[in-house]
């Protein structure tokens, strides 16, 4: 994957998602992601924000074959939000052990810099039927966003995109203003 991430952040498995089952890991990994939070200078993150569902979620996506780990976010961020960026940060990984699907989606996180320069985006075609559009908001906004989306999401693999999503933004605000979230 061209990543050595020694810093597990979490792994999130069906009881944080249905609560009262056993915790199960799956060892097979599914797919590798790479995603994290992208900030400009006055510290707005740029949030995915899915029409279709009314849910919140952090850029980034799959890695494809033989891609760099860290290429594959950048790639995201630009086919997602348009803009160019810089990785500042690695935060670590992310384990998703999706009992119920047998699916282990494995993450690489990061916080990124975007760059001024802008490009049209390149969402696919399922992105496109989600009415999938950045919007950049405050650090504390972001937070507010994806609180309400957990709260009220009741799909299965949805709740564990925004725990995990979730998860890289508490970490990553703690890193940019050194408080816990």
């Amino acid at each position: 994957m061209g990543a050595d991430f020694v810093q597990l952040i979490r792994k999130i498995t069906d009881n944080d998602i249905l609560g009262s089952v056993p915790i199960e890991f799956l060892d097979t990994i599914s797919r590798f992601g790479s995603r994290g939070v992208v900030v400009d200078n006055p510290l707005n993150v740029a949030m995915m924000y899915m029409s279709k569902t009314n849910l919140y979620k952090l850029p980034g996506g799959g890695v494809d074959e033989g891609e760099d780990a860290r290429d594959a976010f950048l790639r995201e961020i630009q086919e997602e939000t348009g803009y160019e960026a810089e990785i500042i940060h690695e935060l670590g990984y992310i384990e998703e052990h999706k009992n119920r699907n047998k699916y282990l989606q494995f993450s690489y996180c990061y916080i990124a810099n975007a760059k001024a320069s802008f490009r049209d985006t390149k969402l696919t075609e399922n992105e496109i039927q989600l009415g999938m559009a950045v919007q950049w908001m405050s650090l504390d906004q972001a937070l507010a966003v994806m609180n309400e989306s957990v709260l009220t999401c009741t799909d299965y693999s949805s709740k564990f995109m925004l725990l995990r999503d979730m998860t890289i933004l508490k970490e990553a605000v703690r890193i940019l203003t050194g408080k816990a979230v």
